[in-house]
């Protein structure tokens, strides 16, 4: 979890001013309120959902990234158009606190992919065959082999239940343990290990004709 120093400034917010309630008003009221007041325009709904939410929302995009400066932009995007768009938030399909959490996932691995293809774009292969070994022998075959199955892993995950694949993803692109995911999608505990649990026997299922045996890489023993 990162520091309070560590956690990135509220974004600015430009848009209509609102007179009440005051920020310290509507720390007190529920996700649910604040999300209206948003949608009404109030900047201090959204600054009283930031203060709840950019501490878990910055250390999941830590995680995701490994980079102080691109998690902070990670959570100051989504805010940001979370603000310019609020009824992007459906409440029907869960809390808000799950969905911002999710939302900042999805942009932290986008971010990342962005990095990584202007590298491409923008290292010499001169300069890049520098900084690593050619791309021969036994280590770059082992590498190759962990990226393609770390592609056949998201695939399976991207087929399972919304519930099950959001618990393990956070767990297995995020590092959160069982009860961090708690935490961070407000059910219980135990709910947690029954929908990592039948979701890594989903895709034990799935990938075990491709991969094998995989469950030392899943997540889902009690932590």
């Amino acid at each position: 979890m990162a520091d309070v120093a560590d956690t990135p400034r509220a974004p600015d917010r430009n848009g209509p001013g609102d007179d009440v309630p005051s920020v310290g008003d509507a720390a007190s009221r529920s996700d649910e309120e604040l999300v209206r007041s948003v949608v009404d325009g109030a900047e201090s709904g959204l600054a009283a959902l930031y203060d709840r939410y950019c501490r878990r929302a910055y250390s999941l995009a830590r995680r995701v990234c490994v980079d102080d400066g691109l998690a902070e932009e990670v959570v100051q995007e989504v805010f940001l158009a979370f603000w310019r768009e609020p009824r992007r938030y459906d409440p029907r399909r869960g809390s808000f606190g799950t969905w911002i959490l999710a939302v900042v996932h999805h942009k932290s691995v986008d971010v990342v992919r962005r990095e990584v293809a202007i590298r491409r774009r923008t290292v010499p292969a001169a300069e890049e065959g520098k900084e690593r070994p050619a791309d021969t022998g036994p280590g770059a075959d082992h590498g190759a082999l962990r990226a393609v199955e770390a592609g056949h892993v998201r695939d399976a995950l991207s087929a399972l239940p919304p519930d099950q694949r959001q618990a393990l993803a956070l767990a297995y692109f995020g590092g959160y343990t069982q009860r961090e995911v708690a935490a961070i999608t407000g059910v219980p505990l135990g709910t947690v290990k029954s929908r990592m649990f039948n979701g890594v026997q989903r895709l034990r299922s799935a990938l075990g004709p491709v991969l094998g045996d995989v469950s030392a890489d899943l997540p889902g023993g009690a932590r």
